[in-house]
């Protein structure tokens, strides 16, 4: 080839994206085909919209008349006519979700051998419709030939951490359907909530769905079977199909809380506030257990006409079916080796049940540990390994790890969901065999799902961990097989041109490729403090209360830092285009004598955590140690000293300290408060010594303080907590790589 052909070749290429926008053709997924042709398509109140007129294709038509009327305040009519949108049914389109349209100046034809095919060549036609309302609108010519690569593009939503409304739910599918995700992945049921109501069982919602939070507050929620059918017939008209999650055996803390004769230990405990992995778990070795489970599916599967249901299976620690006698018996007469036989006899039971209704079981990668049956469907996402494991052992899997939206923006960039690719999703660090094993088993990917977990997400913040991201994980698995830099330009542009449609549909979008914000808060150096905010949007506006009260629309504001003169609990939510984007961000400003005094440390903290300063700028640091505000040693005392530089008249003296057991965050063993007036001659004022369980794995803040009798005198204070030399021998792993986690050292 010659390089001046070359050249033109490369330049024409450069040029087809601006072209096409150009014309105002944007479409997400990209189709597999598109040709744009000469001229365009009018569409205005003659236009008639021609469909097949059994139930599903009158409901199609009728869906993208409402689409047409919302966007373009067109009103078109249903019938056949010389200038009509006509949706027909044509074997010769192959592909249960393929579909062609061809824009004319005197017609718009969608084929598709079935209703999928018509609905989704009906999303593409929505794409190029222009957003603003007028009496006539111009579709720019084209002609499509279309099909996704992957059969399952999944979004799973956990509504178990956070309750979600129905309202949500809709909008969210709404907006999956546009970019024509086919598969809605409703997680009803863990730890820390049980959301679907059975009927047979009402203390699953009156008892599961609702949890203590640490400041006293009751809260939860469900969905009656009522609105779980509208849900899913909500979906089925979009194209979409619904698969429940009801958690087993592990992650069931919720059920215990209702019924706890599901447990080994068949004691009482309430629904937890804590997130990880919990070791109470249901009873293998109690035919109980299975009676329960499989009168409460007989009540689920009812309300999901899908052929898969997904039952959990991971993250389930075996002790207490070790320490149970019905456990080890059935384990002993089944010759079980260990209790992961027991774990592939639970989920193989199960699956036989399901199968028996017509089911098809889908898991975690864990359902693997002690051999799963090879017709369950295996969602990975413990990493390629795993992929490559439920692949080799002949089962169909479904591709998560790498999609999990509840990561920060800046550690899964809409970058990082675009270029991975799920055929091929090894690294240096895996098997060396994971390349091959993804080569010969490709056939039996089934697709990809995006979970959101919400330990951080909520009904505010979460439409920003969704999206962008969604949109280029709908382009990845339609298309397939386009994940370098060139596709990626591309898909770029193309995404720009979804903005404006976004914001007119009011989602609370977050940046590509870093955080919403990021607030942090310092001492400032003429007194009070001062609040900054790293702003990912540039009209991102910060509001904010001192009253404790939540920040609303009319609440004063700043942009990127505010200084605040009194102590008070601080709120601040962050607003964009009028829409809230996150549950209120709380400090606790204090008075403290220690407050940009002097500070050493007899061993600084980790640098991954708040550094020292975060000891004396009077902020508490709540119960998230991710929040700035704590500091953390690992391994190590806390030895502290603040040198006040004159005498002072000290009142009290307190720290608080975080246990996270899950987390390996325990509270010292002991704290001794001392004073000097010199800083080389020290008189312990007091010492204590917290009472913890520390196999308790629910999230505390331990308040440890010294109250003066009379005023105390000195210059130097100092504070020594030590750490837990020993554990019990249950606790995972002994002492080693634990952690002291301290807030503030607070003087009065």
């Amino acid at each position: 080839m010659s390089k001046i052909l070359a050249r033109c070749l490369l330049g024409l290429s450069t040029l087809l994206p601006a072209l096409v926008m150009a014309t105002g053709v944007s479409i997400i997924p990209e189709p597999q085909r598109l040709q744009l042709e000469q001229g365009s398509y009018r569409l205005d109140a003659h236009t008639r919209v021609e469909a097949p007129k059994d139930a599903r294709g009158r409901e199609i038509a009728a869906f993208l008349r409402d689409a047409i009327r919302a966007q373009t305040g067109i009103a078109v009519r249903e019938g056949a006519g010389a200038h009509a949108i006509v949706l027909k049914l044509d074997p010769a389109v192959q592909g249960d979700e393929a579909y062609r349209l061809a824009v004319t100046p005197e017609q718009v034809t969608i084929s598709a051998s079935t209703e999928k095919g018509l609905f989704w060549g009906v999303q593409t036609l929505r794409q190029l419709l222009p957003l603003t309302k007028a009496a006539q609108v111009a579709v720019p010519a084209v002609r499509i030939e279309d099909a996704p690569a992957y059969p399952w593009r999944g979004v799973m939503l956990d509504v178990s951490r956070h309750f979600y409304p129905v309202s949500f739910v809709e909008k969210q599918l709404d907006l999956l359907s546009y970019y024509k995700i086919n598969t809605f992945h409703w997680h009803l049921t863990d730890d820390q909530g049980w959301r679907v109501e059975i009927k047979r069982y009402p203390k699953l919602t009156s008892v599961g769905a609702w949890r203590t939070e640490a400041d006293g507050t009751r809260y939860g929620g469900f969905y009656t079977q009522a609105q779980i059918r509208e849900v899913v017939d909500y979906a089925r008209r979009r194209n979409i199909t619904v698969i429940p999650e009801i958690e087993m055996p592990g992650h069931s803390v919720a059920a215990i809380a209702a019924y706890p004769e599901l447990s080994c230990s068949k004691q009482q405990v309430a629904v937890t506030t804590a997130w990880g992995v919990h070791k109470n778990i249901d009873c293998v070795g109690d035919e109980g257990t299975f009676t329960f489970l499989e009168n409460v599916l007989d009540e689920v599967l009812p309300l999901f006409p899908s052929k898969y249901v997904h039952i959990g299976g991971d993250e389930t620690p075996k002790v207490a079916w070790h320490e149970c006698a019905s456990c080890q018996a059935l384990m002993h007469k089944l010759g079980l080796k260990d209790e992961d036989g027991l774990q592939s006899y639970f989920i193989k039971r199960i699956q036989h049940y399901l199968e028996g209704k017509g089911k098809t079981l889908v898991g975690w990668d864990e359902i693997l540990e002690g051999g799963a049956d090879t017709q369950a469907v295996i969602e990975a996402w413990r990493g390629a390994d795993e992929q490559a494991k439920a692949l080799a052992n002949g089962n169909h899997v479904v591709v998560a790890g790498p999609f999990y939206i509840d990561r920060a923006l800046d550690s899964l960039t809409v970058k990082d969901v675009f270029h991975t690719d799920i055929a091929n999703d090894s690294s240096p660090d895996d098997a060396k065999t994971d390349a091959a094993v993804f080569a010969a088993h490709r056939s039996q990917l089934l697709g990809g799902e995006a979970p959101l977990w919400s330990e951080r997400a909520n009904p505010y913040n979460a439409e920003s961990k969704l999206y962008p991201r969604v949109l280029a994980f709908a382009e990845n698995l339609w298309r397939g097989n386009a994940h370098d830099n060139a596709a990626w330009a591309d898909f770029h542009q193309r995404l720009q041109a979804q903005y404006p449609r976004l914001d007119a549909w009011h989602v609370a979008y977050g940046p590509e490729d870093h955080a919403v914000v990021q607030y942090s808060l310092a001492a400032a150096a003429s007194g009070g403090w001062q609040l900054h905010a790293q702003r990912g949007f540039d009209d991102l506006v910060n509001r904010y209360t001192l009253d404790g009260s939540t920040p609303t629309a009319s609440s004063p504001s700043f942009t990127d830092a505010v200084t605040l003169h009194h102590a008070g609990t601080l709120q601040v939510v962050p607003f964009r285009k009028g829409l809230r984007y996150d549950n209120p961000t709380c400090f606790t400003l204090v008075d403290n004598l220690a407050t940009g005094k002097p500070l050493s440390l007899a061993q600084p903290p980790s640098k991954q955590y708040a550094p020292a300063a975060a000891l004396i700028d009077g902020v508490l640091g709540g119960d998230d140690f991710h929040n700035g505000q704590w500091s953390g040693w690992n391994d190590a005392d806390v030895d502290a000293t603040i040198d006040l530089q004159h005498s002072t008249a000290i009142h009290s003296i307190a720290v608080d300290f975080l246990q996270d057991s899950g987390s390996r965050i325990l509270p010292p063993h002991q704290v001794s408060f001392q004073v000097s007036s010199d800083g080389r001659h020290w008189s312990t004022v007091d010492t204590e010594q917290p009472q913890a369980d520390l196999m308790d794995t629910s999230p505390h803040v331990f308040h440890v303080a010294f109250k003066a009798g009379k005023p105390v005198s000195a210059r130097y204070v100092r504070v020594v907590a030590n750490r837990y030399a020993t554990v019990p021998v249950a606790f995972p792993n002994g002492a080693a790589n634990t952690w002291l986690f301290s807030d503030e050292i607070l003087l009065k």
